[in-house]
């Protein structure tokens, strides 16, 4: 007995933007200003809320586009979207184990291979939303630059050069707003029928 689910118009993006727009602007002010001033307490605190925001929200955004491209179709097959699931999916695991490594205070020198994986995958994000027919969708496309920037300066700040960590914070902060903006796009496109650029 084969079962068809009906199509749906509405991937959650907004929640994937808006859960990662959130901890980088949790994690930027630290990072560019050093407000708060890191210490243990800052850090638990700023690790739940990397493990929660960014962390859940996008891997839960990831797990739903994969299933709903792969196993039940109930969304249109489209480069740019499977792209979008694997970006989710990567960025949301990966912000529980910075999450975690936070809250613990264990050692962020190992996030220098990280960086170098999500600066790999930031590279192929802009690539599909620049590129890909007939959608090239710009504003996704320059949030995949912004990545590739923010994984660039973190590389630097994991082998502990101070101005990376400055650069890490400036580009979170960016990015995150940029991110709102995408989050407030994507909700009332869906929601109100607007055509604000994403």
């Amino acid at each position: 007995m084969d079962v068809t689910f009906a199509q749906s118009a509405f991937p959650p993006l907004a929640l994937g933007f808006f859960g990662l727009g959130t901890g980088y602007l949790i994690y930027g002010p630290q990072e560019l200003a050093g407000w708060p001033k890191r210490d243990e307490r800052v850090d638990r605190s700023t690790g739940v809320w990397g493990i929660w925001m960014p962390g859940f929200c996008q891997f839960m955004t990831g797990v739903i586009l994969f299933i709903g491209l792969t196993w039940v179709q109930v969304f249109q097959k489209s480069p740019p979207l499977y792209m979008a699931a694997l970006a989710f999916s990567a960025y949301g695991i990966h912000w529980f184990a910075i999450g975690w490594n936070r809250y613990r205070g264990n050692d962020a020198r190992p996030n220098a291979g990280m960086s170098v994986a999500f600066m790999v995958i930031s590279a192929m994000g802009a690539t599909v939303f620049f590129q890909t027919s007939p959608i090239r969708d710009w504003p996704v496309g320059a949030l995949f630059v912004g990545l590739f920037a923010i994984y660039f300066a973190d590389f630097f700040a994991s082998i502990g050069v101070k101005l990376g960590e400055r650069a890490l914070g400036l580009f979170h902060v960016l990015v995150g707003i940029w991110l709102m903006y995408l989050a407030f796009a994507v909700a009332v496109d869906f929601a109100l029928g607007f055509h604000w650029k994403v």
